[in-house]
């Protein structure tokens, strides 16, 4: 089939729409037929013309300005009636925020978000289903990319003819900032996600990668993470949209398919579970639901388009029929976060070595050496569709599990200001404490190794640690920070403070000077220093023990001083402790 044949194909399986009577509320992209889509102006004044149009179901807000001054734009869309947070929270309404545009060259959200918006105003898709829920369409959220708007932005990707870009005016990648939060537009985006405390959170994009017929994937947490029950409501989630989409015509996956080894599609497929980095790795830590969609970057603009348009559609359909119940299993889950403390609980997840075969339906495909690059290279003929059996690893289970602080974590007040900065960003609780505690028994996190990456990510020098929590009594003084573990986001606290959490604030370089030698003893001292411990049987024993069972230290004349400088009463005892502490009583 041609190109031209092909486009005309997918124009006339887009949904039928009744030409509105206000060509406002049209976008470029549905008058281009789905070839084209519009800039930024076009979503401002859309927002203020669907507020026109419905004044009874519609408002238009600002939630935030951009580094480069734009504002950015929510629609707050409901036929009960509620348009604040406090009237959906007195009439019980669930609230779903959908997002596009995070990354602005993956823009189908935002055109497709327009369409089945306005159908299902004008009681043409999802009927009845705005009377059960509020709705917050946010249609581009990485606004200063989509203006960075260009031809190619996306190499890999078939239409629109012109998009935006990934990143930030500032170069960050939004979907690497939930939890770090380092970039205005998710300061903006957590302060209208805790003024309004969202049901489900669903963001919108388009995959990378290889050629294949199967055209999105629906990833749904907590499914495989988070709490227990209400995982249950994840699950059918999920399903719910990928069997209204198959029922659509669509071929939806579970799974986000990227091959285990990259451009070799006989690796097959693992799955996972999205750190809090990540939009649907963030909300499960808040007893939330996320989804994320991807439709596939090889298809057709218009297809993708009404691929996304179906997954809305369904969406609102699911989030009407089950969203009061899904509600309050949510609201259940927050008070079973509170009683954590003490429990185990998965600080991230992974795939285990158990392998199943599954069916793929991808494209006949040859590797051979490319005269270019000299690399095998795979190339695809997309006019021979080929089921691929190919091996699957998803059974999940938790990598990292640690007991959760029986009271809660200590800030001392030398970072307090900051922290608290961060916790206040995301709706955590805690309180300052007014007087000292004097010396108090905790437990101190002690690196045994700090690895500090030689490349940064999104602008920090990321720290993995390996060591573990133990017994010790610290002076605790006035303005240090107190963060109780019985609060409903008590998995975000943890995802925040463990020290070996994926994403933590540790884990993103914000401690990196407690993993820095400041402090030396000259080798010309420590070997003096030596000779005198040496006088001491036990030290003696320890150091020649060392030698023996250690090659690597025998052959390190530093290791072998620093073995004395350690033992030193002028040794740094801050150096490779994580400032924050656990404690098993609250302060009174």
């Amino acid at each position: 089939m041609t190109r031209t044949l092909l486009l005309a194909a997918l124009l006339t399986a887009l949904p039928a729409v009744a030409a509105p009577s206000d060509s406002a509320l049209t976008t470029v992209s549905e008058r281009s037929g789905f070839t084209k889509t519009g800039r930024y102006d076009e979503v401002i004044a859309l927002c203020d013309a669907f507020a026109a149009r419905y004044p009874d179901a519609v408002r238009c807000q600002d939630f935030g300005t951009t580094p480069e001054g734009r504002p950015m734009k929510v629609l707050i869309v409901s036929k009960a009636g509620a348009f604040t947070p406090e009237e959906a929270s007195a009439k019980g309404l669930p609230v779903m925020l959908i997002q596009g545009g995070i990354h602005a060259g993956e823009i189908d959200g935002k055109d497709a978000g327009f369409l089945a918006l306005r159908q299902a105003l004008d009681g043409e898709a999802a009927v009845g289903a705005l009377e059960k829920q509020v709705l917050l369409f946010v249609p581009v959220f990485n606004v200063d990319g989509h203006e960075r708007f260009a031809a190619w932005n996306r190499p890999n990707q078939r239409g629109p003819e012109q998009m935006g870009w990934r990143t930030t005016a500032q170069n960050y990648n939004l979907n690497r900032d939930y939890v770090k939060a380092d970039t205005p537009e998710m300061q903006a985006m957590l302060r209208l996600v805790n003024a309004w405390d969202p049901l489900a959170y669903v963001d919108l994009h388009v995959t990378d990668g290889a050629k294949f017929e199967h055209d999105v994937s629906i990833q749904v947490e907590p499914v495989h993470s988070g709490d227990d029950n209400l995982r249950k409501a994840g699950t059918a989630l999920r399903d719910g949209v990928i069997a209204d989409l198959a029922e659509q015509g669509s071929l939806p996956l579970p799974f986000y398919p990227s091959f285990v080894v990259n451009d070799d599609p006989s690796s097959g497929f693992e799955d996972g579970v999205a750190t809090p980095r990540f939009s649907h790795g963030y909300f499960q830590l808040r007893n939330r639901l996320a989804m994320l969609v991807e439709t596939h970057s090889w298809r057709e603009y218009p297809h993708r388009v009404k691929v996304t348009h179906d997954t809305i559609v369904s969406l609102l359909e699911l989030i009407a029929e089950h969203g009061t119940q899904w509600r309050q299993d949510a609201l259940a889950a927050d008070v079973r976060a509170q009683l954590l403390g003490g429990k185990p609980v998965a600080l991230d997840y992974k795939a285990t070595d158990k392998v199943r075969t599954i069916d793929f339906r991808g494209y006949e495909y040859t590797r051979t050496p490319s005269e270019v690059s000299g690399a095998l290279m795979t190339r695809y003929d997309e006019t021979r569709p080929q089921v691929w059996q190919v091996p699957m690893r998803d059974e999940l289970v938790p990598a990292h599990v640690v007991d959760a602080p029986k009271a809660g974590y200590i800030v001392p007040a030398a970072h307090a200001a900051w922290v608290g900065a961060k916790l206040d960003q995301h709706g955590v609780t805690y309180r300052v404490l007014d007087k000292p505690m004097g010396k108090t028994a905790v437990q101190a996190f002690r690196a045994e190794t700090a690895t500090l990456t030689a490349q940064s990510v999104e602008g920090h020098q990321r720290a993995t640690l390996e060591g573990a929590w133990n017994d010790e009594k610290q002076d605790i003084g006035a303005g240090a920070l107190f963060v109780p573990i019985a609060q409903p986001k008590a998995r975000l606290v943890m995802a925040l403070l463990e020290p070996q959490a994926p994403d933590a604030l540790v884990a993103w370089g914000e401690f990196n000077n407690y993993f820095e030698r400041k402090e030396y003893m000259e080798d010309y001292v420590a070997e003096d220093v030596a000779r005198e411990m040496l006088k001491n049987p036990k030290v003696k024993a320890a150091f020649e023990q060392r030698l023996k069972e250690d090659q690597a230290f025998a052959d390190s004349p530093q290791q072998r001083l620093e073995f004395f400088a350690r033992r030193h009463s002028s040794w740094d005892t801050q150096y490779r402790r994580y400032p924050v502490v656990r404690v098993s009583r609250a302060p009174r």
